[in-house]
């Protein structure tokens, strides 16, 4: 009797784990990265050439500043010994109140940069989940997953995502 039931709930095991296969194979899933799409597409080029013309003349402004003040600083100390104690302490008061002001001026600009570039990113991430929601939806997938621990090549649908994003004006 008991090695009937075990044959009967062996087969039925059998017969379910064949059935949660079977209905696996069905499943359709696919996986973006993310990643590759910021690094990848052509919005993102663009955004960043964009984003190097806007801050460009600023950096370099800030370059300049700095050799010039690094040039301050070289002066003083060559000259030091030959100031008055006055005019030493006068021109050290200078280079700190231009190098404080030098920090803000970049502090700024690097907080700009970073807000443009936030904003510029978040626009190509919203571009690229609609055309994922309309892979997801035109190709009839089950799960579409952003940015796996681990995936396989064969369920990696970035660079049709990729293409369809450089295809859009």
């Amino acid at each position: 009797m008991k090695s009937k039931l075990l044959k009967t709930v062996a087969a039925a095991a059998l017969l379910a784990a064949s059935a949660i296969t079977a209905h696996a194979q069905e499943l359709k899933i696919g996986y973006v990265s993310t990643e590759r799409i910021l690094r990848e597409t052509n919005l993102a080029k663009s955004a960043q050439i964009k984003l190097e013309a806007e801050f460009g003349k600023r950096e370099k402004d800030l370059k300049e500043l700095e050799n010039k003040l690094r040039g301050a600083a070289d002066k003083l100390q060559k000259d030091a010994p030959m100031l008055a104690e006055a005019e030493r302490n006068r021109r050290e008061r200078d280079l700190v109140e231009q190098d404080r002001d030098l920090q803000r001026k970049r502090r700024e600009w690097q907080e700009d940069l970073q807000q443009r570039k936030s904003e510029e990113m978040q626009g190509l991430v919203d571009k690229a989940n609609r055309v994922v929601k309309q892979i997801f939806e035109t190709e009839k997938y089950d799960l579409i997953v952003q940015d796996a621990l681990h995936a396989s090549n064969r369920v990696d649908i970035t660079k049709k995502v990729i293409d369809a994003l450089n295809a859009q004006k």
